[in-house]
């Protein structure tokens, strides 16, 4: 019991410094100015502990310590490095489209960028606004560079109309964002677009303001770990 206690006292302190280390402590929310626990840092931490339970398992009694060290290190390396890259991708994304009304959302270490129809598309058609052509040169500008995401780009609909037309809309306007991305340099085995119609909605459709959320075409960027 003692030399397990003490196992799990050495992960722990190991696995904190071995994340802290690679990645450092704290980020800035780019809206807030906010102090924050940066992506990498939570990602590494995770690593770390991971790293060192492995490291201690498959160590022999005597080398317990260098397997505990040496596995938090490469944990952290790894756990840390893809929110690292995430961090550094959402925030070039935010800077470049302040003001533009797309939305960029983070959920662990995947993006969401959010494009509202009504300044994306014009009503019940698919081709791309001319107007919004300047905004997705700079989201692609952002992916080509951040080659390490695979990219959804998904059609949403609000529920006027007949399941079967909301549905090809969707995947009308969702195909003609995959194209743009691909014809500014994106590659194209990155990039896949699917329609889902008025089945996932973000507000209620019993409102106008409701219908307008809803209807959207989303990106998600997803690391290729």
């Amino acid at each position: 019991m003692k030399e397990l206690l003490y196992s799990l006292t050495k992960i722990s302190s190991v696995a904190t410094v071995a994340g802290v280390l690679l990645t450092g402590c704290m980020t800035y929310d780019p809206y807030t100015g906010e102090e924050k626990t940066s992506n990498a840092t939570k990602g590494a931490g995770i690593g770390a502990v991971t790293g060192a339970i492995i490291g201690a398992a498959t160590s022999s009694d005597k080398d317990r310590d260098r397997g505990i060290i040496t596995g938090a290190v490469a944990g952290a390396a790894i756990g840390g490095g893809v929110g690292y890259y995430m961090d550094k991708q959402e925030a070039e994304l935010r800077h470049q489209l302040q003001g533009t009304g797309v939305q960029v959302r983070r959920e662990g270490n995947n993006l969401f960028l959010v494009m509202p129809g009504n300044i994306t598309f014009d009503t019940a058609q698919y081709s791309i606004r001319s107007q919004f052509y300047e905004v997705l040169d700079s989201v692609a500008v952002v992916l080509k560079k951040y080659d390490k995401t695979a990219i959804l780009v998904s059609g949403h609909t609000d529920n006027r109309g007949s399941s079967d037309y909301n549905q090809t809309l969707s995947e009308q306007r969702a195909g003609s964002v995959k194209a743009y991305l691909m014809q500014k340099g994106v590659a194209a085995g990155r990039v896949n677009s699917v329609g889902y119609g008025y089945r996932y909605p973000v507000a209620s459709n019993d409102s106008a303001a409701g219908r307008e959320q809803n209807r959207r075409v989303e990106l998600k960027l997803e690391p290729i770990e």
